[in-house]
């Protein structure tokens, strides 16, 4: 069932946000390491015919991991700030693109879950006024269920993905992630490995510091005006805008923040950093919900201030919206 934000259970909430389900999650494959010091690799499919996401190896390190920031959302486990350590490994450059995840797809024959339900969740403001009266979400009525919406159809069967080649996939489940890792040869960041990717040695509320636009420059995706009526699309963008749209971060990640709702592979558990490892935390051993990061277009800070690199939310495993995607990452060799 879906949540409202306001619930800070163990479960999963929503992100800005997304309704959750509960079904049997997949395991991914082994992924393939990448040379720590070598330049960002542009990989190919195992076909040979498509780009695969570039992998930016990232350098170990020891940072402070989340934030007691009273403006936050403590329950949601961000906190307290502790000192994590984590190994070397590569990270995507962007999020998974529709092209990439074609490429998966056409190769495969892959089913994602959306498809397999023949639903997923569309925002309500991107329906056109007739668009049936299908299922709303109580909690957060933005949300409607729309039979046929999948990575191919963001909107439902009325639109497609041609021209948003270089936009993140969306309606993409945490199981559908691992699906692709296992074919890619590539796995999930845990969130230790997302945050301090994203962070690049940066100490505040986002990837370049504490100011959200610095001289007026937006540098994210974000939702504008009134949430949930108007989106004034001030940065440029209502809904998703293409990767490598914005700057990137100190270690050439783009879009960390904002545009899509990022899996990792850890379980969820507002309680973790209380008793998180020091080294290379990969998270609880069991969960009902997985890590999500980084916000979405639709988070607003007067709903929902996540769009931050100390910010962390979830989903149940099988969910997916139109407002969440993935970034792959990778092992790097000894």
């Amino acid at each position: 069932m879906p949540h409202d934000e306001t619930d800070h259970s163990t479960a999963a909430r929503p992100s800005c946000c997304a309704p959750s389900a509960d079904r049997e999650h997949a395991t991914s494959g082994g992924p393939q390491p990448v040379t720590l010091g070598a330049p960002p690799t542009a990989r190919r499919s195992p076909t040979g015919d498509t780009p695969m996401p570039t992998l930016v190896p990232i350098e170990g390190g020891t940072f402070l991991m989340g934030t007691d920031d009273p403006r936050g959302y403590a329950s949601d486990g961000e906190g307290p700030p502790h000192e994590v350590e984590v190994p070397s490994f590569a990270i995507a450059a962007h999020t998974v693109t529709v092209e990439q995840f074609a490429a998966f797809v056409e190769a495969t024959g892959y089913v994602t879950t959306a498809e397999q339900f023949n639903s997923s969740f569309v925002f309500a403001a991107y329906l056109p006024p007739d668009h049936p009266p299908t299922r709303a979400v109580a909690a957060v009525p933005w949300w409607r269920e729309v039979i046929g919406a999948s990575w191919r159809h963001p909107y439902g069967p009325g639109n497609d993905v041609v021209g948003q080649e270089d936009h993140p996939a969306v309606h993409v489940s945490h199981d559908d992630a691992l699906a692709y890792c296992a074919w890619s040869g590539t796995r999930l960041p845990t969130e230790a490995e997302w945050e301090f990717a994203a962070r690049a040695g940066e100490r505040g509320h986002y990837p370049w510091g504490d100011e959200r636009e610095p001289g007026g420059e937006h540098r994210m995706n974000v939702f504008q005006g009134v949430f949930p009526r108007e989106d004034t699309g001030e940065d440029g963008w209502r809904g998703t805008c293409p990767v490598g749209t914005f700057p990137p971060n100190g270690n050439g990640l783009y879009e960390v923040t904002g545009n899509v709702w990022e899996w990792c592979a850890d379980w969820f558990d507002p309680t973790w950093y209380a008793r998180s490892p020091r080294h290379a935390p990969t998270g609880p051993e069991h969960g009902q919900a997985r890590v999500t990061r980084g916000g979405s277009h639709l988070c607003h800070d007067s709903y929902c201030w996540r769009y931050r690199v100390d910010s962390r939310s979830s989903n149940t495993p099988d969910s997916s919206t139109g407002n969440m995607g993935f970034r792959v990452a990778a092992d790097v060799a000894p």
